[in-house]
């Protein structure tokens, strides 16, 4: 286990060499690794654990009735994926996480994150702070997107998302974590309508941008 890597993820920020350890035992940790395109949480399932991704990367997957599905967010090494769900008792999952690539989880028992042990662990606290933390991001991060794709037409939801992500920059020059067809399954558009829409803005002055960098020219956030 990398301990070093653990120290720098969001969830066991805080936490000494010693009190990972002591935490991954508390916690029933147990690793496992997938290959691409394999299902490790499936729709419809009830989950008691979380997944911390140590490698690799996974997809959560939404399926629809006709048989087509869309990548709803892609997380990398660092995130957890799970929490929001196996918090809940009994809630199935409305979506398939499914390995990116191929990836290393380490799976940790919700029930024994939430509530502390007998022993009140100094560590648990911090856990339990980091893993609201976590979920408030996450929370915010849906925020943001609802309000991206909130506007009809292709263009309005890029000059949305391009706004959120200047601000963020503190700067017109960004670069967005996002392929082409990564943001074409955030905005909710396909990705030919957004190929078209973003050489359109362009040609019309109001950005520029080669592959994952940006410049606002026009209606840049003050």
């Amino acid at each position: 286990m990398d301990h070093q890597f653990l120290s720098g993820t969001k969830l066991f920020g805080g936490l000494n060499e010693n009190e990972i350890n002591s935490a991954l035992s508390c916690l029933k940790a147990r690793e496992e690794s997938f290959k691409k395109g394999d299902i490790i949480f499936h729709s419809g399932d009830c989950i008691e654990e979380i997944g911390l991704i140590t490698a690799g990367s996974v997809n959560i997957t939404v399926s629809f009735y006709n048989g087509s599905s869309t990548v709803f967010e892609h997380l990398t090494a660092g995130n957890i994926f799970g929490d929001s769900y196996a918090s809940v008792p009994g809630k199935e999952l409305m979506c398939d996480f499914v390995a990116g690539a191929d990836c290393v989880v380490l799976f940790l028992n919700i029930n024994k994150l939430i509530c502390v042990c007998d022993k009140v662990c100094p560590f648990h606290r911090q856990l339990i702070k980091n893993l609201l933390c976590v979920s408030s991001q996450k929370s915010l991060n849906l925020a943001s997107r609802l309000i991206h794709t909130a506007s009809k037409s292709t263009r309005e939801r890029l000059i949305s998302y391009f706004s959120e992500q200047s601000l963020k920059s503190g700067s017109v020059y960004f670069t967005i974590p996002f392929s082409r067809q990564q943001l074409a399954d955030y905005l909710g558009v396909e990705r030919s309508a957004l190929s078209n829409t973003l050489s359109k803005m362009q040609k019309d002055g109001l950005i520029q941008y080669h592959k994952n960098e940006f410049k606002l020219l026009k209606g840049s956030p003050k």
